[in-house]
């Protein structure tokens, strides 16, 4: 039988999944600086979704699109029914974690544990294709030790995309399995890009994005002349306002025209909404805690949103933050930094 797979989306830059940081109020926050950057979620484990609650774990709004759903698991019949549980739930693409080096997915066996077996990605991949007629893609790393020579990367890389998956992210390191944390594994292997580029070289009509230790607009222009999309981790996390101009550039929008402040005037419609639903400040409000690093002010933004988020909170808490910050950093419309030059 042949299988007619769907066509990947083509993004020039993304936002990495992130444990603990992607959740649906950060993306929400992001959808306020940037229409067209794609998302990911926190993964999300099968057994999460097949044995808990959906609506939790799955749960999002359709501002946030495109979104992609990063599921993490090992079993091929497990993970298609995942698949179509999250494209029965809306979601633009299904992704799979092939890169994660935490004690967590080592002990299940997934993640970039999976990178010593290729066939058994190839089956998973197959099975959430067929299950699904929105595209499945992969996000990985560039080796594990005793499979981290360019030829076994190669190798991988064939093995899924003829399983179906057309779009695939690699993130740029190995993934070291012992003696690292998932911090450590994220800036002590040392960046080997041209291995990325290398595959994009090799095989032309995969649609390959490039991760790790990006985080400028300048580095994703140059990256974007040997790969298809980039994808930012933590500097997303640190630097939200570094996504004002992705739009503009990348994907051929208007220029931004918001400020700061009105940025903030919609998060805290969004927050009083969700707090008058049950939900806690601190889940919304620790996302935007470092979004004024370096400013004058900011010091005392952190400590009064610190305080009042977690204790006596009040419905002028954003408000009151705001004002230890100068009127020009917060009325003029939102830009990236001088380094960013095209």
């Amino acid at each position: 039988m042949n299988t007619v797979f769907a066509q990947p989306m083509i993004s020039p830059v993304s936002v990495a999944p992130m444990m603990d940081w992607t959740d649906r109020h950060f993306r929400t926050f992001l959808r306020f600086i940037t229409k067209k950057t794609l998302l990911y979620t926190e993964m999300v484990t099968t057994g999460a979704i097949l044995r808990g609650d959906r609506n939790r774990h799955l749960g999002f709004s359709l501002e946030e699109l495109p979104l992609s759903l990063q599921l993490g698991g090992n079993e091929p019949s497990k993970l298609a029914e995942c698949a179509k549980i999250g494209s029965d739930f809306g979601y633009s693409e299904i992704n799979l974690n092939v890169g994660c080096p935490s004690d967590k997915v080592q002990e299940g066996n997934f993640g970039a544990c999976l990178m010593r077996h290729p066939d058994q990605v190839a089956e998973c991949i197959s099975e959430m294709s067929a299950a699904v007629r929105i595209p499945v893609t992969v996000k990985c790393r560039i080796g594990i030790p005793g499979k981290d020579q360019l030829e076994d990367l190669l190798h991988f890389v064939e093995k899924v995309h003829n399983a179906g998956a057309n779009r695939i992210t690699i993130h740029a390191r190995i993934a070291i399995l012992e003696g690292l944390s998932p911090a450590q594994n994220r800036s002590v292997p040392p960046l080997r890009y041209g291995d990325v580029y290398q595959v994009k070289k090799s095989f032309p009509n995969v649609i390959v994005e490039i991760n790790g230790g990006i985080k400028t607009l300048d580095e994703v222009n140059s990256h974007l002349n040997h790969v298809d999309g980039v994808m930012i981790g933590r500097a997303a996390y640190e630097n939200p306002f570094l996504f004002s101009k992705v739009d503009e550039l990348f994907f051929g929008m208007s220029p931004n025209q918001k400020s700061k402040r009105e940025i903030f005037f919609q998060l805290n419609e969004y927050l009083q909404r969700n707090i008058d639903q049950g939900e806690k400040p601190a889940r919304i409000l620790k996302h935007v805690l470092g979004a004024f690093h370096g400013v004058r002010g900011a010091k005392s933004y952190r400590r009064i949103l610190t305080e009042g988020m977690h204790v006596d909170f009040s419905s002028d808490l954003l408000e009151r933050a705001l004002q230890n910050l100068p009127n020009e950093e917060l009325d003029s419309a939102v830009t990236a930094s001088p380094e960013f030059a095209f």
